[in-house]
C-alpha cells in the first residue's frame, strides 16, 4: 500500500540538536561516520550513523542531512560478532545489519515497514537549495516556548517578527504529516523558513514551531492523531495572544496538507482564529484521499492500469475493514484474514527484500491499525469547513498527487459555501505538485531534484490575499 499523505519519506524524528563532531576513522570497526541512502518509492533520503565507544559498550546518534536533522540520539546501540542493532524507541525505529567488508547491509524498520538500507563509509554529496534564507535578516527572529496545559507537555519553536514597535498580524504554520521540525524540513527543502522569510520581510509575524516529540518540543510523537495535534495548534494561537507584539485580533493559522486538515479542526471551535490558509488541505474523506493518491502516483510511475485498479480495490476493502465498528477483536481479525489472503497472492519476487509474508502481514496491520491512520482514514474534514466563518484561502497545484487538486478544492468551496461562508477564496496553481514546488509530473520522486523550494507565485499569491483580507 502506498500511503505518502502520511509519510512519503520516512517518518524520523526532525531534531535539530547539537552535531557532533566526526569520530575518527577505524577501518574494519564500528565507530566512526557510516553513509547511507534509503529508498522509498522513489524518494532517497540520506542517513549518517556516528558510533562512538563508551562504557561498557557504544553509542550512537544519527543525522537526516535532507531532513535537517542532526545528532538524533539513538538509545540502543549493539555491536557484537559483526551485527549492528541500533534502535530510537520513541520514533519506533529500529535498525539491524551486518558488518562485512567496510559495509553494513542491513534492514531499516519503522511505523511497521522495512526497507534495505546500507552504510558504507563514502559521504555522498547534499543539493543546492537557492531559497534557503541567508543571514543578516530585516527581520527579528527569536527562540520560543509555549505549553500545551491539557497535554501537558511544551512546544518549541521559531517566531519572526518585522522590524520596528507595532502590533503585528500573525501566521501559525501548521506542518504535514509525519515528524516535522519547525521548518517542516524534507529532502533538504525548507519550506516553513522559506515562507515564513517571506511573509516577515512583508509585515507579518510568523510562528513556526516542532511537532510534539520532534526536536526541541516535548511530548511523543508515535500514538497521537490529527486532533491532537489540533490541541498544539490552539495552545500555539493562545501563546501569541499573550504577546505584547502581536495583534490579537488578526492572528490566523497556515496548514500544509495534514496541517490544512488541522487548522479547520482549531479554527472551527476557536472563534478568535482571524484566518485559515490551507496549502494542499484536503477537503475529502482520509479514505478518498488515500485511494486517489495510491492512484495517481501508480499510475505517474508507470503501473499498469490492471494492476492500479486491483490495488486500489484492495487497499479499499482494507481501509473499510479497519475502520470498521463493533468488537475491536473481530475488527482486527477480520483484517488479519484479508491481508493474508491478498498478501499470499504476491509472488515472491514481489515481497520486499529479507521480508517473509508473516512479516508483511504484521507490518501492515501495524500500519493500518496505528491510532493516526485509523482517525485519518475515518475522519471527514466536512464539517470542520461547514463550521468557518473567518475568511479562507485554500490553494493547491494542479499537479499534486497527495492531494489531488481538483476534488479537494472543489470539496472545500462546496463545504465552506454551505455554511455560509462567503469570504473564501479557492484557486488551483499551474505547474505545481504537493510541496509546491515548479515541476515535471508532481510525482514525489522529483521533490528532491528540484532546486526549488517554494515557488515565488504561490508566495507571492499568500502574500496578496493576507494583505488583502488580515485588516486592521
Amino acid at each position: 500500500m502506498l500511503h505518502l499523505f502520511k509519510k512519503y519519506a520516512l517518518c524520523f524524528c526532525l531534531a535539530l540538536l547539537s552535531c557532533f563532531s566526526a569520530f575518527t576513522l577505524h577501518a574494519g570497526t564500528i565507530t566512526g561516520a557510516w553513509y547511507g541512502t534509503l529508498h522509498v518509492q522513489g524518494i532517497k533520503l540520506r542517513l549518517v550513523l556516528h558510533i562512538e565507544q563508551a562504557a561498557g559498550g557504544y553509542a550512537a546518534t544519527m543525522d537526516s542531512p535532507d531532513q535537517g536533522a542532526k545528532g538524533l540520539p539513538l538509545d540502543k546501540v549493539a555491536f557484537e560478532d559483526g551485527r549492528l542493532d541500533i534502535a530510537a524507541t520513541q520514533l519506533g525505529m529500529e535498525y539491524t545489519g551486518l558488518l562485512k567488508d567496510n559495509v553494513i547491509k542491513g534492514t531499516f524498520r519503522q511505523g511497521g515497514g522495512a526497507f534495505p538500507l546500507d552504510f558504507s563509509r563514502e559521504e555522498t554529496v547534499g543539493r543546492s537549495r537557492p531559497q534557503e534564507p541567508v543571514k543578516p535578516f530585516p527581520y527579528r527572529e527569536e527562540e520560543v516556548r509555549f505549553d500545551n496545559k491539557a497535554a501537558g507537555i511544551s512546544l518549541a519553536g521559531t517566531l519572526t517578527l518585522p522590524q520596528g514597535a507595532g502590533r503585528f498580524p500573525a501566521v501559525i504554520l501548521i506542518s504535514g504529516s509525519g515528524p516535522q521540525d519547525r521548518n517542516e524540513t524534507l529532502l533538504g527543502h525548507k519550506p516553513f523558513e522559506v515562507i515564513a522569510d517571506h511573509l516577515s520581510r512583508n509585515g507579518f509575524a510568523v510562528l513556526r514551531y516542532d511537532d510534539r516529540g520532534v526536536a526541541g518540543s516535548g511530548g511523543v510523537f508515535q500514538g497521537a492523531t490529527s486532533a491532537d495535534f489540533a490541541t498544539d495548534a490552539d495552545a500555539a494561537f493562545r501563546y501569541l495572544q499573550g504577546r505584547k507584539e502581536i495583534d490579537g485580533k488578526r492572528i490566523g493559522l497556515m496548514g500544509h496538507s495534514e496541517g490544512g486538515l488541522i487548522a479547520p479542526m482549531v479554527a472551527s471551535k476557536n472563534r478568535d482564529v482571524a484566518f485559515v490558509v490551507l496549502l494542499a488541505g484536503p477537503g475529502t474523506p482520509g479514505k478518498a484521499i488515500l485511494l486517489a493518491q495510491q492512484k495517481l502516483i501508480a499510475r505517474a510511475s508507470g503501473v499498469p492500469e490492471a494492476e492500479i485498479e486491483k490495488s486500489n480495490k484492495v487497499n479499499a476493502h482494507l481501509f473499510e475493514l479497519a475502520t470498521g465498528t463493533g468488537d475491536t477483536g473481530k475488527v482486527r481479525a477480520e483484517l488479519e484474514k484479508a491481508l493474508s489472503r491478498y498478501v499470499e497472492e504476491v509472488p515472491s519476487s514481489g515481497l520486499p527484500q529479507g521480508v517473509s509474508r508473516e512479516q508483511l502481514i504484521q507490518q501492515q496491520m501495524a500500519e493500518l491499525t496505528s491510532p493516526w491512520m485509523l482517525y485519518f482514514l475515518a475522519h471527514d474534514p466536512a464539517a470542520d469547513l461547514q463550521k468557518l466563518t473567518c475568511p479562507v484561502l485554500a490553494l493547491n497545484g494542479e499537479k499534486d498527487l497527495q492531494v489531488p487538486a481538483a476534488e479537494n478544492l472543489a470539496a472545500i468551496k462546496k463545504y465552506t459555501a454551505a455554511g455560509g461562508n462567503r469570504q473564501v477564496t479557492v484557486k488551483e496553481l499551474k505547474g505545481l505538485n504537493h510541496l509546491f514546488q515548479e515541476c515535471t509530473t508532481g510525482a514525489p520522486a522529483e521533490y528532491e531534484n528540484i532546486e526549488q523550494t517554494f515557488s515565488p507565485v504561490a508566495l507571492q499569491e499568500i502574500l496578496s490575499w493576507l494583505q488583502a483580507h488580515v485588516r486592521r
